[in-house]
């Protein structure tokens, strides 16, 4: 038998109360003074849906794109979008443009740091923007494909098909950044100054969606998401998506752990959600807008929708030694409480943080999600199957 709970509800009673506008709907942040105030069990009566959000660099992050069929008929071995290269080993002409491809003629790291400008991302939050991108693509030809090669200019609305697809976003919790080197390095978790001159981290902490059900008991194949500005879906489980590491007695994580296959339909969205990222001396990527409703069915995902930033703890990893040879050590364990208010302690010495996420557009995304389920714009998608826990 499962376990019995003193709140029980349904999917299909809270999207019944979604169409007939008596759906209660707070963001994760207000959902801890609720619980705080009147306890799990009448905040699970009370409230229906908590809304949750991050705005963050996701490298795992790309578009499929089908750019039409031209005369003579091509089946495209090659694409670029503004000279940054797409992987066109799919059919015709589809393709898979990804966040961190770079322009064909960027100097990488050979002029070091390099800049890296542009790249797949940035031609993403253009397409989304409504610019135009001029395609070329390659072909080897074939009796039914003779075409060898294809130039055009073309919008989003003028492509056939443009699918958002990400293999790996929201990661549940991740590494608070060091470096106790001498020098400068630059990494995805951005530049990190010598001598643990700061501390870089990336989470929305109490308001990350996967912080708010660590256990994945609402969330799974099919359930619907804020997406770039848009209605998306989780796919099913992220790549690297590692829920079987040490978690807390809240059941949150106390390292990187599970991750989201996400999608949706990318000329729905928009480029305030969709930012295109340079990192100094590391590549191109995609900041992403993502929230994702967490459906109050008792009182246990009351409780967890409650969790605070000082609950919510990470590991400060050596990015100049330790990670790059693969060495698992942690240098002490830090709250996002801690990490948020600027500064934290590792050895009696006082470093600045710098978050790689923004506070500011996570608190966007869950009160415009709010908003979507409050006007009945937004019905929550029951899971065909939740996420797999170890």
């Amino acid at each position: 038998m499962g376990k019995s709970y003193k709140v029980e509800k349904s999917y299909e009673e809270i999207n019944a109360k979604i169409k007939t506008g008596e759906v209660v709907v707070v963001t994760a942040e207000e959902m801890i003074g609720i619980v705080d105030e009147k306890g799990p069990v009448e905040a699970a009566r009370q409230v229906d849906v908590v809304t949750t959000g991050t705005f963050a660099p996701m490298c795992s992050s790309g578009a499929f794109l089908n750019i039409g069929q031209s005369t003579p008929t091509v089946r495209t071995t090659a694409t670029w979008f503004n000279n940054v290269p797409a992987y066109s080993g799919v059919a015709a002409v589809d393709c898979y443009l990804g966040a961190t491809a770079v322009c064909d003629d960027d100097p990488l790291n050979k002029v070091y740091p390099g800049e890296f400008r542009y790249g797949g991302g940035h031609v993403i939050e253009d397409l989304v923007a409504g610019k135009t991108v001029y395609i070329r693509a390659d072909s080897y030809g074939t009796a039914c494909y003779p075409n060898l090669h294809i130039e055009k200019e073309m919008t989003l609305e003028s492509l056939p098909s443009a699918t958002l697809c990400n293999p790996r976003n929201g990661y549940q919790n991740y590494n608070c950044a060091v470096n106790p080197s001498d020098k400068t390095i630059y990494t995805y978790m951005g530049t990190l100054k010598p001598k643990m001159g700061n501390a870089n981290y990336c989470s929305a902490g109490e308001l990350s969606p996967l912080m708010n059900d660590p256990l994945y008991k609402t969330i799974g194949f099919g359930t619907r998401i804020f997406l770039g500005g848009a209605q998306g879906y989780v796919a099913g489980p992220g790549t690297q998506h590692r829920p079987g590491g040490a978690r807390g007695e809240n059941g949150v994580p106390l390292s990187p752990a599970g991750t989201l296959w996400t999608m949706g339909d990318l000329k729905k969205m928009s480029p305030e959600w969709l930012r295109g990222v340079s990192m100094r001396g590391y590549g191109c990527s995609l900041s992403v807008g993502l929230g994702i409703p967490i459906p109050i069915l008792n009182e246990e995902m009351a409780q967890f929708t409650a969790v605070r930033d000082e609950e919510i703890f990470t590991q400060i990893v050596d990015y100049s030694d330790d990670y790059p040879k693969g060495v698992s050590r942690s240098l002490g364990q830090v709250s996002y409480k801690e990490l948020k208010s600027g500064s934290i302690t590792v050895d009696g010495e006082t470093i600045q943080t710098v978050p790689l996420s923004s506070m500011v557009k996570a608190r966007a995304v869950a009160e415009t999600l709010k908003g979507w389920i409050q006007r009945g714009e937004f019905l929550l998608g029951v899971p065909q199957e939740l996420l797999p826990v170890e």
